[in-house]
């Protein structure tokens, strides 16, 4: 037997119950993993919400990394000792070992350690998507990211740098407006009290951009269309402060015939091909050194609510990881 975190309701995070779980043997095409460390991420309190509905009884998490225990039949590509880590489901991240997919599962590079991993897959295979692929950003173009300090911001922020684009973010705190800098960022300023799309026509005289990351939600998405150009899109890809609803689509014409999707890394990372090339670049530029990975805090697995807390209350920076 093994403990892991499980909930039995949507709710807050008093709903978690650390408890043990019979893991078992893994059948074909699955691979049982002890997990040396998980990471925490803004869909896990939308999942434990009930925003975005899972069934209860549920064990949450999607990205963890760990060391192959044992595989099943039909496994050819793992190995019993192989490090490896994951940045999607399914669910069960919140446990010390569990059965997964083998095709779901990549082997790390030995430049890589398994905190770091746990730290950047999920976030760090969402930048990917976003900058590469939902909107290919390209050198020379200025881009506003919202919530750049965060755990995707701070690693979008150095990717972008990368690229060669200019980085315009919004942030919470002054605190988080140097870290964002530090990480890339070129412009900062804080969301909550300063006009976010006067301060985007600002900075780009007047144009706006071709390209708005906002996983804040509800209390951007306004001024995010605001602050594109004609013709640019709004990439919208989390709820943090609530989730857009009663849209409109009128407002897109009236705006400057915007563009607006609203993507997920699962179906970007839906084939065996594009789960290889995410994640193979996500390595590259890690290892590369031109994105270093800020890991802002750990928790101790068993202490699982309180980094849901912490979260939550915007008291985290970078991510966030739960050590077993």
């Amino acid at each position: 037997m093994v403990h892991a975190i499980r909930q039995y309701e949507a709710g807050g995070p008093e709903k978690f119950k650390w408890e043990e779980v019979e893991v078992g043997e893994p059948g074909a095409g699955e691979v049982r993993l002890r997990q040396t460390a998980i990471g925490l991420n803004f869909i896990d309190i939308y999942q434990r919400t009930g925003l975005y509905p899972v069934p209860f009884p549920a064990i949450l998490g999607l990205e963890a990394a760990g060391v192959v225990e044992a595989v099943g039949p039909e496994v050819s590509a793992l190995e019993a000792g192989d490090r490896v880590a994951y940045p999607s489901g399914p669910l069960g991240a919140y446990a010390e070992a569990r059965l997964m997919p083998a095709d779901q599962l990549a082997k790390l590079p030995e430049t890589i350690d398994d905190v770091t991993a746990a730290a950047m897959m999920l976030k760090g295979c969402t930048v990917e998507y976003l900058i590469r692929r939902s909107y290919p950003v390209q050198a020379g173009d200025t881009v506003l990211f919202h919530a750049a300090a965060g755990g995707v911001g701070l690693i979008a922020c150095q990717w972008l740098k990368a690229i060669g684009a200019t980085v315009i973010g919004t942030v919470g705190s002054e605190e988080k407006a140097a870290l964002a800098r530090a990480h890339g960022c070129d412009h900062t300023f804080l969301y909550r009290s300063e006009d976010v799309a006067a301060r985007v026509r600002e900075i780009t005289g007047g144009a706006g951009v071709p390209v708005v990351f906002d996983s804040v939600g509800a209390s951007t998405f306004e001024a995010s269309l605001d602050s594109l150009k004609p013709r640019g899109m709004l990439v919208s890809f989390g709820n943090a402060s609530g989730p857009v609803t009663d849209v409109d689509l009128g407002i897109f014409a009236a705006k400057g015939s915007l563009y607006v999707t609203r993507p997920t890394l699962f179906h970007y990372y839906a084939t065996p091909e594009d789960f290889a090339a995410g994640t193979r670049a996500l390595f590259d530029v890690v290892t590369s050194g031109k994105v270093k990975i800020e890991i802002g805090q750990t928790f101790a697995l068993k202490d699982t609510a309180e980094a849901h807390r912490a979260l939550e209350a915007r008291r985290t920076t970078g991510s966030t990881v739960l050590l077993p």
